[in-house]
């Protein structure tokens, strides 16, 4: 027999300060940090160790870094589903490295399987994962995430946290193929719809094309919100350039989490936390990127709420921030819905790090990366060799698809505080300077009712107008700005029109469309909210102006006899609950649809 104070062969000893308590606890890493408040905090660190022995752990195990892996694996989440063999390999890479893996879930959104939206929710998942990441002993943490809103909720709560912590991208799915042509989601599955509406296409073969879009696991497969917010992580510098683009069923994605889970470890022993690491250059290189992609306008919410997080960004990047880089920068990736390909082409022609070394000219590369490296280390230290497949799917800047701002931001009397519109992705450029007369849908259900009624007063030269979908209207700001063409107009043959709304698109939508419309036309004050079918719109896209051609007292008339009426119906019911929440606290989308309390000042701008 031992002594007292022997251990089991193989066991560690337990630190001797642990117990010692004449020794205070002052550790803030590993297990020893944000201990559970029992007013004693001896007695606090000896009861986590209690439960976190039931688990099976050592004292050796404990005794590590701790890496935390969120799990936003879920049955409604299918471009999610690669996440159990990317938590295994992110352990690997963080069991080799010295750390020790610990997983844990927060609540996981699915665009296509979130109601109302996956936006409304959005705000939500962040609060989820700022608060668990806060909450529990991590010395940094991986954020798994991929489809639409999952990646900025995670970017957003981990700014929040402030603690270290690594994003891991799902990836994008592979294409499929019908009759022998490449399509994907989800871009075809709304080109094949507007088809099947317009007669084009049968049941019959608009069946058998569901059945392709999405063969694969993974998210969207062309430059849709999903691979947008994967190309700003990675052009803020914030995981592997690779890491953008692998596609979900790949090897190279599993290896892409394995090179995470020891960059965790690396990280945490250097405690590089989000808000030292991302500043002004890393969002300018951000958006920058966002130009050159021609990606989704959803981007520019999330990026102002991701940046509005951050201390020291709050009001710095705006939308006019979008303005300025986009007028330096090209549309430069020909990919689905500006272009013609898809993502795994886009990683096989060089991915993020082709496209960066050839936007090195227009990049900040004195901005930090989570490696400790700033970009323009990362960039010579990865030198880049030019081949066929990567000029013809990331054009030179000599040579762009489109010359400058793809992304644009309008302004006009009925949109004082801004809108936004893919300029690269209209179908019909004579639509980008355009003057017709509105026909008006007070709301979703307005426009389901009558779109398609053959008595509608609409012409091609109409310009649809869709109220009621901004971030408090429907709530949550819905992906329905992409208006359906009226089937009568559809079936003569048309193809685009223009269409504005308070609401979002797609990132995989096309067509001349102006959205996110400020202030919404929800609010009593907003001018949007008064637009009247016969009203002339003019929509200017190189002046960046939105205009509803009625005088100046008219439009005032107008919204003052709206707020009058506002107060005399009393106002909207008050919501209980999550709902009530969302309502008394989002922010319009110029801001990015956060919650005011959320963003670093805690309140509502004066």
């Amino acid at each position: 027999m031992g002594d007292a104070n022997s251990t089991e062969q193989g066991e560690s000893a337990v630190p001797p300060s642990d117990y010692d308590l004449a020794r205070p606890i002052s550790s803030t890493s590993g297990l020893r940090q944000g201990l559970t408040s029992y007013g004693d905090p001896h007695f606090s660190l000896f009861l986590r160790k209690v439960f976190v022995k039931a688990l099976g752990y050592s004292e050796d195990a404990l005794s590590r870094p701790i890496i935390g892996i969120i799990d936003t694996y879920s049955g409604f989440n299918p471009c999610h589903g690669n996440v159990p063999q990317l938590i295994e390999a992110a352990k690997r890479g963080i069991h080799l490295n010295g750390g020790l893996a610990v997983e844990f879930p927060t609540i996981s959104v699915h665009e296509s399987f979130s109601h109302p939206t996956s936006m409304f929710l959005r705000n939500l998942m962040s609060m989820d994962t700022e608060e668990m990441i806060r909450a529990q002993p991590l010395d940094a943490c991986i954020m798994i995430g991929g489809c639409d809103k999952t990646v900025p909720a995670q970017l957003m709560g981990g700014i929040s946290a402030n603690k270290p912590v690594l994003p891991l991208i799902t990836g994008p799915m592979m294409p499929g193929s019908h009759r022998g042509q490449r399509i994907g989601a989800c871009t075809d599955c709304r080109n094949n719809w507007a088809a099947f509406r317009a007669g084009e296409i049968d049941i019959e073969e608009i069946s058998a094309i569901n059945e392709e879009l999405a063969p694969t696991i993974g998210t969207c497969g062309v430059m849709g919100t999903a691979s947008t917010m994967a190309c700003i992580t990675a052009a803020l510098g914030m995981m592997p350039l690779r890491g953008a683009s692998a596609p979900a069923v790949s090897s190279a994605r599993a290896r892409v989490a394995e090179e995470t889970g020891a960059n965790a470890v690396h990280v945490a022993q250097a405690n590089r936390k989000p808000q030292d690491i991302l500043s002004k250059e890393s969002f300018l290189n951000a958006i920058t990127v966002l130009q050159a992609i021609g990606g989704s306008t959803n981007a520019m919410v999330h990026i102002m709420a991701i940046a509005n997080r951050h201390p020291k960004l709050q009001g710095v990047i705006t939308l006019q921030t979008f303005e300025e880089v986009g007028r330096q920068t090209p549309l430069l990736v020909d990919l689905k819905p500006s272009g013609d390909n898809y993502m795994n082409d886009f990683h096989n022609a060089g991915g993020m790090l082709a496209l960066l070394h050839t936007l090195r000219p227009l990049l900040h590369l004195s901005a930090l990366t989570i490696s400790g490296q700033t970009l323009g280390e990362v960039l010579d230290a990865s030198p880049f060799k030019e081949f066929p497949l990567s000029r013809q799917i990331i054009r030179p800047l000599s040579d762009p698809l489109y010359p400058s701002s793809s992304l644009i931001v309008l302004r006009g009397n009925i949109a004082p505080n801004g809108a936004v519109m893919k300029a690269s992705a209209s179908k019909d450029r004579n639509l980008l300077s355009h003057t017709g007369p509105a026909v008006v849908f007070e709301n979703s259900a307005d426009l389901a009712r009558r779109i398609d009624d053959p008595d509608l007063d609409v012409t091609a030269d109409s310009v649809l107008v869709l109220k009621g979908i901004g971030p408090i209207g429907n709530p949550g700001m819905p992906e329905a700005g992409l208006l359906p063409i009226p089937r009568k107009l559809a079936s003569a043959g048309v193809k685009d029109m223009l269409r504005i709304s308070d609401g979002r698109m797609s990132g995989t939508a096309g067509g001349t469309i102006v959205l996110h419309i400020s202030p919404e036309a929800t609010l009593p004050e907003s001018p949007f909210g008064v637009v009247q079918s016969g009203d002339l719109i003019t929509c200017d896209a190189e002046a960046r102006k939105l205009h509803l051609e009625i005088s100046e007292e008219e439009l005032n008339a107008r919204i003052e006899a709206r707020r009058q009426a506002s107060v005399a119906a009393g106002g909207k019911p008050r919501q209980r609950g999550y709902r009530g929440l969302y309502e008394r606290s989002v922010n319009q989308a110029e801001k990015g649809a956060d919650f005011d309390f959320l963003t670093s000042n805690g309140g509502p701008e004066n």
